[in-house]
């Protein structure tokens, strides 16, 4: 028997997706499925959350779940860090491919 609901209970999930597209939900389903949530609609707010920083780059992003309400926040990674301390614009991963990239930045 499964144990029993816990509205109070903060369940945190990492995923890694790609910014600004929409993920496979066959990937997002054994994650979150269990924790009674739609991967399709989860998939949608991940897409449409505001992280500009991460747009065609695979971004990590954290879940957290409580009383069946996903809230998502976009960790940090180094490569995002140094497009985003470069200024470079966002590309398109399926047009643009083996970008040089080249600048100055401090650590």
């Amino acid at each position: 028997m499964p144990p029993k609901f816990d509205p109070s209970e903060v369940k945190i999930v990492y995923l890694r997706c790609v910014g600004g597209e929409v993920g496979a939900t066959s990937s997002l389903a054994p994650k979150i499925g269990p924790l009674g949530l739609s991967p399709k609609k989860v998939g949608d707010d991940i897409a449409k959350s505001p992280h500009r920083t991460g747009k065609g780059l695979k971004i990590t992003v954290q879940l957290t779940i409580q009383n069946r309400q996903a809230t998502i926040s976009v960790v940090p990674s180094a490569a995002s860090l140094v497009i985003k301390a470069l200024k470079e614009p966002p590309r398109d991963r399926k047009k643009v491919k083996n970008v040089k990239h080249s600048g100055n930045f401090s650590v």
